[in-house]
């Protein structure tokens, strides 16, 4: 009940503040103005009182809250933060309904939530007041950062499955062009008959080729949006193999081979570092369990002989 009675107060607080925020921000009292202005020329007949009481609470509420988050979160967040933002979501694949601007929203609003629960639980626990500044300072991270930890770590997350299908993907390619397709027909096949970030991305080219943009521009955009090497490296040989003029089949051929030979590289790789990881389970779980197993008959027996003696 009083977690539940906290909550309410936190988002209450929330709403409050924020509105304070955006009504008394010279702006809006400077639109306010004009609008009123505009309405005594006009004559423009007010509102009726049950119009506004009709509308849904999302737009009475929620999206005007939201308008004034993102607001206060651009006159935080500079041009560069603001850039770096828009990096980190295109390495994510832009998740529906996530901005710039509503990730900057997402710090402001994260860092008052968290702190506001940060504050509750540690008067709730009856914490001293150096415990109490620390746990601010903590949540206040922590919400500041969580949109960008999320966006991290679904970057890792796609940019590994990226990583498993490009081998697969390029060779579905090399097939498609040495049958006789070219370049874009077969980029067209491969986005069409497969799955996952990587498809995802080639339509992506492919759409940006249809707007106006070269091969070689939507090529580069393609590895300017991932930090994945091979990927980096298969849009660098096919941008110098288009510009140069090298044939297309040769250079997707060698890709191929070579990023097959990475893949197996990599497999070898994590193979090697089994034993070393499963060490410390065996040693920290296992053994102790064998050692009870095997020693501990010998020891009771020890300690009944010495015992009756």
């Amino acid at each position: 009940m009083a977690l539940l009675l906290g909550a309410l107060l936190i988002f209450g607080a929330l709403f409050l503040v924020f509105s304070a925020i955006g009504g008394l921000s010279p702006e809006r009292q400077g639109v306010s103005r004009s609008l009123e202005v505009l309405e005594a020329m006009t004559g423009t007949p007010a509102a009726e009182p049950g119009v506004e009481a009709d509308q849904p609470f999302s737009e009475r509420v929620l999206i005007p809250l939201l308008e004034r988050l993102q607001g206060l979160g651009r006159r935080i967040t500079g041009a560069d933060q603001a850039e770096r933002i828009r990096q980190q979501l295109d390495r994510a694949g832009n998740p529906a309904g996530w901005t710039v601007d509503r990730v900057s929203s997402g710090k402001i609003l994260g860092t008052v939530v968290v702190l506001a629960f940060a504050a509750y639980f540690a008067l709730m626990l009856g914490a001293q007041a150096p415990i109490l500044i620390l746990s601010l300072a903590v949540g206040a991270v922590l919400g500041f950062f969580a949109p960008n930890i999320w966006l991290y770590n679904t970057a890792v997350k796609r940019e590994e499955e990226l990583l498993k299908e490009l081998p697969d993907a390029i060779d579905l390619l090399t097939i498609s062009v040495e049958a006789g397709l070219g370049f874009d027909a077969a980029l067209q096949h491969v986005a069409r008959n497969t799955e996952g970030p990587l498809a995802g991305e080639l339509n992506r080219v492919l759409q940006e080729m249809q707007i106006g943009r070269s091969r070689t521009e939507a090529l580069r955009g393609l590895g300017e949006r991932s930090n994945v090497k091979d990927l980096k490296t298969f849009v660098s040989a096919m941008v110098q193999a288009d510009s140069v003029g090298i044939p297309i089949a040769q250079v997707l051929r060698v890709q191929s081979g070579e990023i097959r030979i990475k893949r197996r590289q990599r497999a070898e790789e994590k193979a090697s570092q089994v034993p070393v990881k499963i060490m410390v389970p065996v040693i920290l779980f296992i053994l102790p369990c064998l050692l009870i197993v095997v020693i501990g008959p010998g020891m009771i027996g020890i300690t009944e002989a010495f015992g009756s003696k």
